[in-house]
């Protein structure tokens, strides 16, 4: 942590968008909001999420994206990628989103979060950005994820608040490290393996508990 990293801004649904997928609409349009916002275990007060079989729940409570990673696709999309655009509930800056460890834990007001996984991009963000040319394995290959958290201690957050590193585990596996890994196709196998490893030590060490998409995987990179 750094004195910069803050939350610039705090964003949550805005309306419901019809979207080409199973589910018929998304919650994706996230806009920024003025003032406190709490943070309960499902993710911000009056946030939703559309898709409820791959999106949220306390796994994936809120979803945070680094104004820094954005800056770095806005040339690439030729547009400002401003706050929400992405779908995230939380835009910081100063802090190393993508290059958190699984299972860091960061105080933003009163509530305490926990990083749990990657984003993994899907058609609909796709269709959101208006379809770049291959799209999702650009998003994929770069591998500046965001992470999503889950809500450890419910609180209030706002932005302008400061983002602190409370906790940050010995494993060593970050949120892009893993991501990388994990679809780097055969060639990644062991490099996944090995931190599929690290991860199944610390959560049997008791220093940090694997979401259940998280822990399905390990076991998947172990099992190989």
């Amino acid at each position: 942590m750094t004195p910069m990293s803050e939350v610039l801004a705090v964003c949550r649904v805005h309306q419901l968008l019809p979207d080409a997928g199973t589910v018929g609409v998304t919650a994706i349009d996230k806009r920024p909001v003025e003032g406190p916002v709490k943070a309960g275990r499902l993710g911000l007060y009056a946030d939703v999420q559309a898709d409820r079989a791959n999106h949220g729940g306390e796994d994936q409570a809120v979803y945070a994206y680094a104004a820094e990673d954005a800056a770095f696709f806005e040339p690439e999309l030729n547009r400002e990628v401003t706050p929400g655009l992405f779908g995230e509930n939380l835009r910081t800056r100063g802090l190393d989103v993508s290059g958190a460890a699984i299972g860091e834990r960061w105080r933003i007001g009163t509530a305490v979060l926990e990083v749990t996984q990657p984003r993994t991009p899907c058609a609909t963000f796709a269709r959101r950005l208006g379809s770049p040319p291959r799209w999702v394995r650009r998003f994929t290959e770069v591998g500046r994820t965001g992470a999503y958290l889950r809500v450890v201690e419910t609180g209030e957050l706002t932005a302008g608040d400061a983002v602190e590193v409370v906790h940050r585990p010995s494993h060593g596996v970050t949120v892009a490290g893993w991501f990388t890994a994990w679809n780097g196709g055969r060639p990644a196998f062991a490099e996944t393996a090995r931190l599929a490893a690290a991860l199944r030590a610390a959560a049997d060490a008791g220093e940090l508990r694997l979401s259940d998409d998280m822990g399905s995987r390990v076991a998947k990179a172990l099992a190989r």
